[in-house]
């Protein structure tokens, strides 16, 4: 019995050793696998900040785009209107000359029945489109004399006038949306 006693008895010691060399390794593999979590979790934050600098660069990109595509979008808003006033002054100086033979036919009949009444109403119409446009006449008679909105090509010497008052309208003038398109040709006194 002793046998077995003794054999029981280092079968235990074997068995101690055995765990604690378990233990050990163990304890080994639990240093070793949080190293490799420390590892790990070095690698997931250069990772998360590697895609948090990526998205911010994006976000910045995005936000260049929206402010490059919002001044192309202003831009082009003006270029259009720029072209559409243009186009729409050069019409319009095109059709001044028309509306003075219509004042000059209007003016030269005498009697004012019939024709002259349908002459009288195309140029109504005409003036009222260019009206609604834009056009605007410069009302000058009577008023004093400025080089931005008159053209003088006369002087005359007047007694009851002051000088630089306009006496007589040649040419009348227009202005388009504030912007003299062709002063008025007008004798001042003097």
């Amino acid at each position: 019995m002793e046998k077995k006693e003794d054999i029981k008895k280092e079968i235990k010691e074997e068995m101690v050793e055995d765990q604690d060399e378990i233990e050990e390794v163990l304890e080994e593999d639990a240093a070793i696998d949080g190293k490799e979590v420390e590892k790990d979790k070095g690698i997931e934050d250069e990772e998360k900040d590697g895609k948090d600098k990526e998205i911010e660069e994006l976000t910045n990109r995005l936000l260049r785009l929206q402010a490059d595509f919002i001044n192309y979008k202003n831009r082009v808003e003006k270029e259009k209107e720029t072209i559409f006033s243009h186009a729409t002054e050069d019409i319009i100086s095109q059709l001044l000359p028309v509306l003075d033979n219509f004042e000059r036919a209007l003016d030269s009949v005498e009697e004012k029945e019939g024709f002259y009444e349908g002459v009288k109403m195309i140029y109504d119409q005409i003036l009222g489109i260019l009206e609604k446009n834009g056009l605007k006449e410069i009302q000058c008679l009577g008023q004093s004399f400025d080089p931005n909105y008159h053209h003088a090509v006369l002087t005359e010497e007047v007694e009851d006038q002051e000088e630089g008052t306009i006496l007589e309208v040649f040419q009348k003038g227009y202005m388009l949306n504030d912007k003299v398109i062709r002063p008025s040709m007008v004798k001042v006194a003097k």
